[in-house]
């Protein structure tokens, strides 16, 4: 008879696109998110978690085609329905807006934070899971709640350690690009094809320039590899409009509308983005919100063709030194804006809709640049074993500790060999050890040992410096709280 074929071991590997948090990483960001919290809730938003799943009909963004809906999303099929992990948290608050309408408060202010996936290919710093962090207000037209979403991003931006001067908050409007498209002779739906060229080429500026965003709207541009890219096929009055919005920031944010209404003239979207972009910097100059955090400009045109009115970018302006030793600026970490069709696909009525992303994992790795964090966390105080029939006595030591706020747990590996102990110990970054065995149990005292100044003496101290220093000390057991505080705190 013959043997069954041995199954091979699963590998220990991560899915590719995925990645493991351990402590560190999960204590930052949990405290960062935190403090965006707190200033979320000080201005009247709410909490709110959805499920991590959807129906597929609700995200609406991805359909089913062929066989299965898996472009862009985790989805599979249960009971003749296709469910799929949320891609955002804005597509779930659009299903709780239509679901809950008659129950929640109109306008419904809500923050939410969590994971979520997408089904696209990984690459270097792009995964398919990754953390968002929003703040959304449903129901209310008033450019005086895009105002709010601008002071709130400056705040948090504070709150969590980004220092005024190292970021700003740029914004502009939707209405006003269409108010220029118009102007250039680019309304109507036999245009959408150069409509969609010049979008695409004006989000380009960053990477082509001006010259080279100039020929993607005349007859196209050839690239350094000799690929060409076919353009919009603008005149030079035409293109000159265009250009003239991109190039229309001022020195203060009044002189940048006046430009832009000059710009639009006769286009009343366009008057009426002009006249949005005045009345958001007339709400933040009252509330003291200058230039030093938020400025208008035109520059901004982050996903124009979702938003239907203004639209912000936070950006940090730092310097960094990237990954080949070149500086440069960090780069933007939050955005959003107006988008006024958010519950339209559920009730078949408009409802205006205004909101903010932070990428969470942006703003993390901003803050370790800045050494906000990323410091080695402390570990807990690792009591050792010296004797296994005293375990009682050593939880009752810990157990001390920890009434008295003090992290700290009880070594339970195999307690033979006392050096594996305070090698653990260094594994955990503990900033100190607590020793007893039989001796200072029958003398009723405790060994303390301090691992930090321990570490520093070792690595850098003389032997006349190391006893001038000492980093062990003899204390009676009932002064063994005050002595682990008095360390601790002396470990700053």
């Amino acid at each position: 008879m013959a043997k069954d074929k041995k199954q091979p071991r699963p590998k220990a590997q991560t899915p590719k696109g995925f990645q493991d948090y351990f402590g560190a990483d999960v204590t930052e960001r949990t405290a960062m998110l935190s403090k965006i919290a707190e200033v979320y809730h000080r201005y009247g938003f709410d909490a709110l978690e959805t499920s991590a799943v959807e129906t597929v009909e609700a995200l609406g963004k991805f359909l089913p085609d062929v066989d299965r809906p898996n472009e862009g999303v985790f989805a599979w099929e249960e009971d003749n329905d296709w469910l799929a992990l949320r891609y955002d948290l804005t597509a779930p608050l659009a299903r709780v807006a239509a679901q809950y309408r008659n129950d929640l408060p109109s306008p419904y202010r809500r923050y939410a934070m969590g994971p979520v996936w997408r089904n696209e290919k990984p690459g270097p710093g792009r995964f398919r899971q990754f953390y968002q962090c929003d703040a959304d207000t449903v129901g209310s037209g008033s450019v005086a709640a895009d105002a709010e979403i601008c002071a709130m991003l400056s705040d948090t931006l504070e709150a969590v350690g980004i220092a005024r001067g190292d970021y700003v908050i740029r914004v502009n409007n939707r209405k006003v690009l269409n108010g220029v498209l118009e102007v250039a002779g680019l309304s109507g739906d036999d245009k959408e094809a150069e409509r969609g060229i010049v979008l695409r080429a004006i989000d380009k500026l960053d990477r082509l320039g001006v010259e080279g965003v100039r020929a993607l709207l005349g007859e196209g541009r050839k690239d350094e590899s000799g690929d060409f890219t076919k353009g919009a096929g603008l005149e030079d009055a035409q293109a000159d409009v265009v250009m003239g919005f991109m190039d229309a920031k001022r020195d203060t944010g009044a002189a940048t509308v006046a430009r832009l209404r000059e710009l639009v003239t006769g286009s009343t979207i366009g008057e009426d983005g002009a006249s949005e972009l005045e009345t958001i910097a007339a709400l933040l100059s009252a509330q003291d919100y200058g230039p030093d955090r938020i400025i208008i400009d035109p520059s901004v045109v982050r996903g124009l063709g979702y938003y239907t009115g203004p639209v912000y970018e936070a950006e940090l302006t730092f310097e960094i030194t990237d990954e080949k030793g070149r500086p440069r600026n960090f780069g933007s970490v939050a955005g959003g804006g107006r988008y006024d069709d958010l519950v339209k696909r559920f009730t078949g009525q408009e409802v205006p809709a205004t909101g903010v992303s932070i990428g969470v994992d942006r703003l993390l790795a901003a803050l370790r640049a800045k050494g906000q964090i990323g410091a080695a966390a402390a570990g807990p105080v690792v009591v050792t074993v010296m004797d296994r029939d005293r375990m009682a006595d050593y939880q009752t030591m810990v157990k001390e500790l920890r009434n008295a706020g003090i992290r700290a747990e009880v070594y339970l590996g195999n307690p033979k060999n006392f050096g594996n102990q305070l090698k653990y110990a260094d594994k955990r970054n503990a900033p100190i050890a607590i020793i007893a065995g039989g001796d200072e149990f029958d003398k009723g005292v405790v060994q303390i040992k301090d691992l930090i100044l321990g570490a520093e003496i070792a690595k850098n101290a003389t032997l006349e410096e190391w006893k001038d220093r000492p980093s062990q000390y003899e204390v009676p057991r009932d002064q063994m709280l005050a002595k682990v505080r008095d360390i601790l705190d002396g470990q700053g």
